[in-house]
């Protein structure tokens, strides 16, 4: 690499599972079930980061290795090539998950989809009618003997 660019294999890689609350801790997640969000993904992971004013990179074509169904990780610059940290109040991995997983929940695409789905809870549920089908499950027919 030329001296312009950056260097992101220094950087401290972060893997949506890391922060999942749906993952047990053999499953990945590295952080306690009460300051873990739901189902976290890439992009809002690197829209925290932005927030939280710390370089990031997605690399979407790599997986976690536990699970590689899990697609995508995101390299995040705690320090700068001097040493000193890019956010003072961020200082280790712990608390960069922490805080990441604090803003997840707020992110704006994930309120978004909230007030969609309370949306569509609200409409009338005429729909689903069972009119016209009948109770009785299962074969029918003759017992044998």
């Amino acid at each position: 690499m030329d001296s312009g660019a950056l260097n992101i294999k220094k950087w401290v890689v972060m893997y949506p599972v890391y922060i999942n609350s749906k993952k047990t801790v053999a499953e990945g997640r590295r952080i306690s079930l009460s300051k873990a969000c739901e189902n976290p993904n890439c992009i809002e992971i690197s829209d925290c980061c932005k927030h939280l004013k710390l370089q990031s990179a997605v690399e979407i074509d790599k997986a976690y290795p536990r699970d590689f169904m899990q697609v995508g990780r995101v390299r995040v610059q705690l320090k700068r090539e001097d040493g000193t940290f890019l956010n003072p109040a961020i200082t280790s991995r712990k608390e960069l998950m922490q805080k990441i997983a604090e803003l997840v929940p707020r992110h704006p695409e994930r309120v978004k989809k909230q007030e969609s789905q309370k949306a569509k809870k609200q409409e009338p549920q005429a729909t689903t009618s069972t009119s016209g089908t009948s109770s009785k499950s299962g074969k029918g027919g003759k017992k044998k003997r």
